[in-house]
């Protein structure tokens, strides 16, 4: 395909996911039919789709509309191309530019569509975030870091590079894990590579990362919202002596077996009956189901869909997590909470609402990891009986 074909494909599917269906689906669909474009054809393709829903609203604003062509058009003067030069109508690109479209917007940038933002995060956003606001929803709009754990059950980190360069795929240390690896190059090499496919590293954010680092060492760990299991597996990798997983929707779980014998990890799945059977734990990790605001730039269109209805659903059933997974805790052990959410009214507003309705409970360390070049936005709680 040549770079306008490639245009005109991303503006076709970005019309589709302007109708209401998921980006992801849209990108299959298309692919099944269109078996002619290769994989690197595809990959362009994603990258448009997914940069456009990073900044939906600037582009809307820079293409003067909001549709898949308009979206397409933005973009591209917001990384510095002519589009002019890709919508020449040759080589099955776009039609030319119309005269509008040929003219910048005048006047400056609202915020709210400098932010890309629906506006009651906006407000959100501004309210929670204070002076981290805008920089905190400028950092959404880029791409995410591709980040590996190592496994030191099975390797260090030294040995876990060497293994990865011998893949070509190069990567440096990141600062906010000694066991994370940001990946620099050669990302697509990645799930082909001897170093994970036999267990040395896994895929994992370093703020992910991190918040296992806080946790105080426990023998007998239930991570009970485990979904595809990467915290239960790096605690694995700390040397618990008994790690359980459980979500209350056990497919989340599926990959976990594959995941667990891979890096050579024991962990036990159970089922919400079997909880009690098991416990109490030395430590419960609560990786709340949330909006996922810190991880956005993996998931943009999920800033889009957010409602605040949603929110407040989803809040309360953080707490009726909390409240559950209290109660599975061991004397004197801890209850640990987690969210990929940079929106406070998730974070500590709920643990504090938490103690407050929970006599006998307190607070001692929690930590917020922004939205960064080094990984995504993550919120901590550690809770202690008195």
């Amino acid at each position: 395909m040549t770079p306008a074909a490639r245009v005109a494909a991303a503006i076709e599917i970005l019309d589709m996911i302007g109708d209401g269906t998921p980006a992801e689906q849209v990108l299959t669909r298309w692919g099944r039919g269109n078996r002619f474009a290769g994989s690197k054809d595809r990959a362009a393709i994603r990258d448009y789709v997914f940069d456009v829903q990073r900044i939906r609203r600037s582009a809307a604003w820079l293409g003067r509309a909001a549709t898949g062509r308009g979206l397409m058009i933005g973009l591209l003067r917001r990384n510095g191309v002519d589009p002019a030069t890709l919508f020449t109508g040759e080589g099955h690109g776009p039609a030319p530019l119309m005269d509008y479209e040929e003219a910048l917007p005048e006047g400056e940038m609202p915020h709210e569509d400098a932010w890309n933002l629906p506006d009651w995060l906006v407000e959100r956003f501004e309210a929670g975030l204070g002076a981290q606001a805008a920089e905190t929803a400028l950092a959404l709009q880029g791409r995410a870091p591709v980040t590996l754990r190592v496994n030191t059950s099975k390797s260090d980190t030294s040995g876990a590079i060497r293994m990865l360069s011998e893949a070509e795929v190069e990567v440096v240390g990141n600062p906010l894990s000694p066991t994370a690896l940001t990946v620099v190059s050669g990302s697509r090499r990645i799930r082909n590579s001897a170093a994970y496919l036999d267990g040395f590293v896994e895929l994992q954010d370093a703020s992910s990362q991190a918040v296992v680092d806080a946790l105080p060492p426990a023998a007998r760990v239930l991570d009970y919202c485990a979904g595809g299991g990467g915290k239960a597996l790096a605690v694995v990798a700390r040397g618990a002596q008994a790690v359980f997983a459980h979500d209350i929707d056990p497919s989340r779980m599926r990959d976990l077996p594959l995941r667990a014998a891979r890096a050579e990890a024991e962990i036990t799945q159970l089922e919400g009956s079997d909880l009690p059977t098991f416990g109490p734990y030395d430590l419960v990790l609560v990786d709340a189901p949330c909006s996922g605001s810190g991880s956005w730039r993996r998931a943009p269109e999920a800033k889009w869909r957010l409602t605040p209805a949603q929110l407040e659903n989803t809040m309360a059933v953080q707490d009726s997590i909390l409240d559950d997974a209290a109660k599975l805790v061991e004397q004197g052990g801890t209850l640990a909470y987690a969210t990929c959410s940079i929106l406070p009214e998730e974070n500590r507003a709920r643990v504090d609402a938490f103690i407050a309705r929970t006599p006998g409970w307190q607070c001692v360390y929690d930590q917020t990891f922004a939205v960064s070049a080094l990984g995504d936005g993550f919120y901590t709680a550690h809770l202690k009986q008195t």
